[in-house]
């Protein structure tokens, strides 16, 4: 079939396989590029297939020859139907790891669930032995339980009072005002609970219970500030509350591992277009901003060249350079002074006529439509393609 994008909002309703797979292709050559990095073995990434889960699961195979499992949960394609983004990108994952003659396995599941951490554990029992470093890299909007089979909600809202402020329709380039209304009832509660640390803290416990954690293993969860612009809406709102649960977490895991010498971290990490970023108002506005200002400077990253600094340069370079709550600080290009304070300027002047010269949002529209294979450079999109693909791992 001929798959073209499909779009509803924020959201893309079809991806291509052929698209997905030249995007993984060129993550790795990015990492072959940059050079061998000293890192982990045995690698498992929670929320493995898009964005910076895939990023680390690419650096950890092809910048330290790893073996990687990978959990996710994405829909398969069926006759006539494409498969979600993320599924074809760990089958193309995996063709390409499996040709370097790496280790690569995936499960498919909700990693919440209790079901899916067992059949990690009795993976890495049969496959691995032990693994030495765990990425949990979950943006999941829902969250059943998995003690009591209660289904939670994350939303997305400011505290306290409503937020008013400049966003954009990425597709049409309209720049117009939006108002939030505040949290309310269990609004904080839940979101704590669908995004906060608890699932991660679960998923080290049912390692360590079966003795998979290596001595001086390495998790990592990643996370966001961000600027002041959108704080009242992110970092000081539901989401927020989540993240310093996050943080607040790799405290209690490196305290509860501390006989094997495991570390946790938070990485901050830098705003990039993903599913999940380009639901939260405001936010692309200022992505388009930002995209605009790093690239005049020649310091823009995606994905994939933001996680390899932080293996290269960080997790395994010696020199985490933590902040002072701990955390590993990534984002540290996006919140230099002085990119801060030209989006700072750009944004009270940005309108719908001025906003193609002022932001990259041209980029910033590349970017998401890359996340579902289309607008990839070097892809015959008038070219019929065949949908079903499968994950080597699932034959």
């Amino acid at each position: 079939m001929i798959i073209e994008p499909r779009t509803r909002g924020f959201i893309c309703l079809t991806s291509h396989p052929t698209g997905c797979e030249q995007n993984v292709i060129n993550q790795i050559e990015y990492v072959k590029s940059k050079g061998k990095i000293e890192g982990a073995k045995k690698v498992l990434v929670i929320g493995a297939s898009t964005g910076f889960g895939l990023a680390s699961r690419i650096t950890s195979a092809f910048g330290s020859d790893a073996a990687t499992i990978g959990v996710f949960f994405d829909k398969p394609a069926t006759e006539g139907r494409p498969g979600s983004p993320g599924y074809y990108n760990t089958a193309a994952f995996e063709k390409h790891a499996h040709k370097a003659g790496l280790y690569a396995k995936s499960i498919n599941g909700d990693a919440f669930s209790n079901e899916i951490k067992e059949q990690v554990v009795n993976l890495i029992k049969e496959d691995l032995g032990q693994v030495d470093l765990v990425i949990y890299s979950l943006a999941s909007p829902v969250r059943k339980h998995p003690n009591t089979g209660k289904r939670f909600k994350s939303v997305l809202k400011p505290i306290g009072e409503v937020f008013t402020n400049k966003t954009v329709d990425f597709h049409t380039g309209n720049v117009s005002e939006i108002s939030i209304n505040p949290a309310e009832g269990d609004d904080i509660a839940n979101t704590v609970t669908v995004m906060g640390g608890e699932d991660w803290k679960m998923w080290m416990d049912a390692l360590q219970a079966e003795n998979l954690l290596s001595e001086g293993a390495t998790t990592v969860a990643y996370s966001y500030i961000g600027p002041e612009v959108t704080k009242p809406v992110y970092r000081n709102g539901t989401i927020g509350a989540a993240k310093d649960d996050l943080e607040k977490t790799a405290f209690e895991i490196t305290n509860d591992l501390k006989s094997i010498n495991v570390n946790a971290y938070v990485s901050v990490n830098k705003a990039l277009v993903t599913q999940a970023s380009s639901a939260i108002p405001v936010i692309p506005l200022y992505i388009s901003l930002l995209f605009k200002v790093m690239k005049e400077k020649g310091i823009h990253e995606g994905c994939i060249e933001q996680i390899e600094r932080l293996y290269s340069e960080r997790l395994f370079g010696g020199d985490l350079s933590l902040d002072d709550k701990g955390r590993i600080r990534i984002d540290d290009w996006e919140m230099r002074e002085d990119v801060q304070a030209e989006i700072a300027e750009l944004w009270q002047k940005a309108t719908t006529e001025n906003l193609s010269e002022l932001g990259d949002l041209e980029g910033y529209s590349n970017e998401f439509f890359n996340l579902f294979g289309f607008k990839v450079d070097g892809v015959d999109y008038n070219a019929d393609v065949n949908e079903v693909v499968k994950i080597p791992s699932e034959q």
